[in-house]
Protein backbone atom coordinates (compact mmCIF):
# COMPACT_ATOMS: atom_id res chain seq x y z
CA UNK A 1 0.00 0.00 0.00
CA UNK A 2 2.78 2.46 0.88
CA UNK A 3 4.56 1.70 -2.39
CA UNK A 4 1.37 2.56 -4.31
CA UNK A 5 1.09 5.95 -2.58
CA UNK A 6 4.75 6.75 -3.31
CA UNK A 7 4.25 5.72 -6.94
CA UNK A 8 1.19 8.00 -7.27
CA UNK A 9 3.04 10.96 -5.72
CA UNK A 10 5.99 10.39 -8.02
CA UNK A 11 3.74 10.41 -11.09
CA UNK A 12 1.45 13.30 -10.13
CA UNK A 13 3.91 16.25 -10.52
CA UNK A 14 5.09 14.97 -13.88
CA UNK A 15 1.53 14.55 -15.06
CA UNK A 16 0.61 18.07 -13.90
CA UNK A 17 3.55 19.74 -15.64
CA UNK A 18 2.19 19.48 -19.20
CA UNK A 19 -1.11 21.12 -18.15
CA UNK A 20 0.73 24.29 -17.01
CA UNK A 21 0.87 26.53 -20.05
CA UNK A 22 3.72 28.88 -20.84
CA UNK A 23 2.83 32.59 -20.63
CA UNK A 24 1.25 33.84 -23.82
CA UNK A 25 2.30 37.02 -25.59
CA UNK A 26 -0.82 38.77 -24.27
CA UNK A 27 -0.02 38.01 -20.63
CA UNK A 28 3.60 39.20 -20.73
CA UNK A 29 3.79 42.95 -19.94
CA UNK A 30 5.18 45.12 -22.71
CA UNK A 31 8.39 46.94 -21.83
CA UNK A 32 7.20 50.04 -23.73
CA UNK A 33 3.74 50.08 -22.13
CA UNK A 34 4.51 53.29 -20.22
CA UNK A 35 4.84 56.11 -22.71
CA UNK A 36 3.13 58.99 -20.88
CA UNK A 37 5.37 62.05 -20.98
CA UNK A 38 5.01 64.92 -18.53
CA UNK A 39 6.62 68.35 -18.77
CA UNK A 40 7.74 70.25 -15.67
CA UNK A 41 5.95 73.59 -15.33
CA UNK A 42 7.48 74.65 -12.00
CA UNK A 43 10.78 76.55 -12.02
CA UNK A 44 12.58 73.99 -9.82
CA UNK A 45 10.76 70.88 -8.59
CA UNK A 46 12.12 68.37 -6.08
CA UNK A 47 11.89 64.64 -6.72
CA UNK A 48 11.23 63.20 -3.26
CA UNK A 49 11.59 59.67 -1.89
CA UNK A 50 9.05 58.56 0.74
CA UNK A 51 10.57 57.93 4.18
CA UNK A 52 10.62 54.44 5.68
CA UNK A 53 8.04 52.18 4.13
CA UNK A 54 5.50 54.91 3.46
CA UNK A 55 3.87 54.60 0.04
CA UNK A 56 3.53 58.34 -0.60
CA UNK A 57 6.03 61.17 -0.25
CA UNK A 58 5.31 64.27 1.80
CA UNK A 59 6.54 67.85 1.39
CA UNK A 60 9.30 67.19 3.93
CA UNK A 61 10.48 63.85 2.49
CA UNK A 62 14.16 63.66 1.48
CA UNK A 63 15.04 65.20 -1.90
CA UNK A 64 16.67 62.83 -4.40
CA UNK A 65 17.21 65.30 -7.25
CA UNK A 66 15.67 68.34 -8.89
CA UNK A 67 13.78 68.84 -12.14
CA UNK A 68 13.75 72.20 -13.92
CA UNK A 69 11.14 73.94 -16.05
CA UNK A 70 10.87 72.26 -19.46
CA UNK A 71 12.29 68.89 -18.38
CA UNK A 72 10.26 65.94 -19.66
CA UNK A 73 9.75 62.85 -17.48
CA UNK A 74 7.92 59.56 -17.97
CA UNK A 75 5.23 58.57 -15.48
CA UNK A 76 2.31 56.16 -15.74
CA UNK A 77 1.62 55.74 -12.02
CA UNK A 78 0.39 58.16 -9.40
CA UNK A 79 0.23 58.00 -5.63
CA UNK A 80 -2.61 59.60 -3.68
CA UNK A 81 -1.84 61.27 -0.37
CA UNK A 82 -4.75 60.98 2.04
CA UNK A 83 -5.16 63.59 4.77
CA UNK A 84 -7.73 64.17 7.50
CA UNK A 85 -8.40 67.72 6.36
CA UNK A 86 -7.16 69.88 3.55
CA UNK A 87 -4.65 69.25 0.78
CA UNK A 88 -1.50 67.19 1.25
CA UNK A 89 0.78 69.85 -0.24
CA UNK A 90 0.92 73.28 -1.88
CA UNK A 91 3.45 73.25 -4.72
CA UNK A 92 3.78 75.25 -7.94
CA UNK A 93 1.03 77.63 -6.82
CA UNK A 94 -1.67 74.96 -6.36
CA UNK A 95 -2.99 72.67 -3.63
CA UNK A 96 -2.90 68.97 -4.34
CA UNK A 97 -2.81 65.40 -3.11
CA UNK A 98 -1.59 63.50 -6.19
CA UNK A 99 2.09 62.61 -6.59
CA UNK A 100 3.40 61.33 -9.95
CA UNK A 101 5.91 58.48 -9.60
CA UNK A 102 8.98 59.15 -11.74
CA UNK A 103 12.47 57.69 -11.91
CA UNK A 104 14.06 58.18 -8.52
CA UNK A 105 10.98 59.17 -6.51
CA UNK A 106 7.78 61.19 -6.60
CA UNK A 107 6.86 64.65 -7.91
CA UNK A 108 3.76 66.73 -7.08
CA UNK A 109 1.32 66.40 -9.98
CA UNK A 110 0.50 70.14 -9.80
CA UNK A 111 4.04 70.82 -11.10
CA UNK A 112 3.59 68.68 -14.24
CA UNK A 113 1.52 68.96 -17.40
CA UNK A 114 0.98 66.35 -20.09
CA UNK A 115 3.60 66.77 -22.83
Amino acid sequence: MLAAVVAVLAVTPAAAAPSVAAPSAASVPNAKACAKKWEVIGSKVAVRMPEGNKPVASPDSPVVRYLHRGDVVTSCVEALARTQSGPAYRKCGKDGHVWRIVRGGQVPATCLKRA
